[in-house]
């Protein structure tokens, strides 16, 4: 039985459209406050439409979507926003940049369907694997992904440069 098939009625997984941007860039905003990085969210929903909706779209997102009597059109309540990469020793592979379920609807199987739409569009990209991050203190999340069977990679260091420093090697 797959997971969709588990989801409460209410609920559906689809593919995000430009018409969801706002609700996407609400539920990064939830997921950076959760985070403690409130402060770091630097995009918009005009950002978004740009950037995964346009011409050249750098990402791809999954919606959970709900409907009651009050929202019979559709209330997004999870996402997963993701895109591909690829490694000079895999192949392709997709990775995972964000992927939220909102609290007040978590524990009915809607992160688990999401996440398995996420790992059917990677399998139909042709992509080897999916990869993702998660902070070291969010428990919760990582008794989620271990109960998928993920493998976790601690031997890699996550290396960014940004801002001023950015600057400063790109002048170099």
């Amino acid at each position: 039985m797959s997971p969709a098939s588990l989801l409460p009625p209410d609920v559906r997984i689809r593919p995000a459209t430009a018409a969801d941007c706002a609700a996407l860039h609400a539920l990064v905003c939830e997921l950076a406050d959760y985070e403690r990085a409130p402060d770091e969210v630097h995009t918009t929903p005009e950002s978004f439409a740009r950037d995964g909706f346009g011409p050249t779209p750098a990402f791809r997102a999954i919606v959970a979507e709900t409907t009651t009597p009050e929202t019979p059109s559709g209330q997004v309540i999870g996402m997963a926003l993701f895109f591909e990469r690829f490694s000079t020793w895999k192949g392709r592979s997709m990775y995972l940049e964000d992927f939220y379920v909102r609290p007040s609807e978590r524990g009915r199987g809607i992160g688990r369907a999401l996440f398995a739409a996420v790992a059917a569009e990677t399998l139909a990209a042709g992509c080897v694997a999916l990869q993702w991050q998660v902070l070291d203190w969010n428990t919760p999340a990582i008794g989620f992904y271990e109960a998928l069977g993920t493998q976790w990679s601690k031997e890699w260091w996550n290396g960014r440069l940004a801002g001023d420093a950015l600057q400063r090697c790109a002048s170099q």
